[in-house]
């Protein structure tokens, strides 16, 4: 198991190395291309070479932080993550460094602790805002386009400061970030939450005629297949925020959607408006998360899959599935 370190041990570490490589989950979300790249431009401007590795592409939305991004060379690196809960969410490409994590910085409590040393905090909004506090502390750079990744991820992870995990500590990062960086907040905020291409669009739509509800409608699954994406056009990379979409629906407590990411795998998405812990209903299956937020990753066709999710979400909310 890792060894717990502070904020103040983290940046000491950061310190003591010259080569890193940051490792970033797949299907990468803001948080994680926020804290990956914010604290990659931090550790460059240390003086430091560093590299944020990824399985899968970076979503277009988050162009403004990836245009100022050009891979370094170098060798014999550190290696370490960020908004990571377990090396199983690193992907195919980036696999091979799973048992190699020197420092992990992560918010989720669900982390199975593969790191050397970790810092964990289960009441951060995001990933982003222990980087932000450890380079604070630490007396760290932090400059505009640093500034800008730490409020993408705490933007996103908060749904713009609506969802549970919102904090005092985080719209005071975000107050101080606007008033001692000068960011484009607005632009930054509207290219998060406002922009979508056509094809997510209809994406949407096609999601939304095909969703259903459950267990006295207190249960509602959207589904997005291979065969979704294809007839809309939708990139893998534009599916971030899908996951919000049952939990729209007055009266549903847990939201699930199901995404397939090649031929019968499928990741599951599960959020929760009330008492309902889905990271533990996601941890039957291998995933985890926060209780509000969670995931895991299942088999079989959309059906089946369907099947096995409501089986475990049913005896959560005291109702018979059968008689449901």
């Amino acid at each position: 198991m890792s060894e717990n370190i502070s904020y103040t041990e983290a940046a000491k570490f950061l310190k003591s190395h010259d080569n890193y490589y940051i490792l970033i989950h797949s299907s990468p979300d803001g948080d994680a291309v926020g804290s990956g790249y914010g604290l990659c431009f931090a550790l460059r401007e240390m003086g430091k070479k560093a590299n944020v590795l990824c399985s899968d592409p970076i979503p277009e939305k988050y162009e403004y932080i990836m245009k100022e991004y050009e891979p370094q060379k170098f060798a014999n690196s550190c290696i370490i993550s960020t908004d990571l809960a377990d090396t199983k969410l690193l992907g195919k490409a980036t696999s091979m460094y799973a048992d190699f994590v020197e420092l992990a910085i992560d918010h989720h409590i669900s982390n199975t602790g593969f790191a050397k040393k970790l810092v964990l905090d289960g009441q951060a909004s995001s990933a982003c805002e222990i980087v932000y506090d450890i380079l604070k502390q630490g007396e760290l750079p932090i400059n505009p386009l640093i500034a800008s990744c730490l409020f993408t991820g705490i933007e996103t992870d908060t749904g713009c400061f609506k969802f549970e995990c919102t904090t005092p500590r985080c719209h005071e990062i975000a107050a101080e970030i606007i008033r001692d960086h000068h960011i484009p907040f607005a632009s930054i905020n509207r290219t998060l939450f406002d922009i979508k291409s056509l094809e997510r669009i209809k994406l949407e739509q096609r999601v939304m005629e095909g969703l259903r509800t459950y267990l006295d409608g207190k249960c509602a699954i959207a589904a997005v297949t291979l065969s979704d994406m294809e007839i809309t056009g939708a990139a893998q990379e534009e599916l971030e925020g899908v996951a919000s979409l049952p939990m729209c629906i007055k009266g549903v407590s847990v939201g699930v959607t199901i995404k397939e990411k090649e031929p019968g795998k499928f990741k599951i998405s599960m959020r929760s408006a009330e008492d309902i812990d889905v990271s533990e209903i996601c941890r039957k299956f291998g995933g985890g998360g926060h209780i509000r937020a969670a995931g895991c990753t299942l088999e079989g066709d959309v059906d089946s899959v369907r099947l096995k999710v409501l089986a475990a979400i049913a005896p959560v909310m005291g109702i018979d599935l059968w008689l449901a």
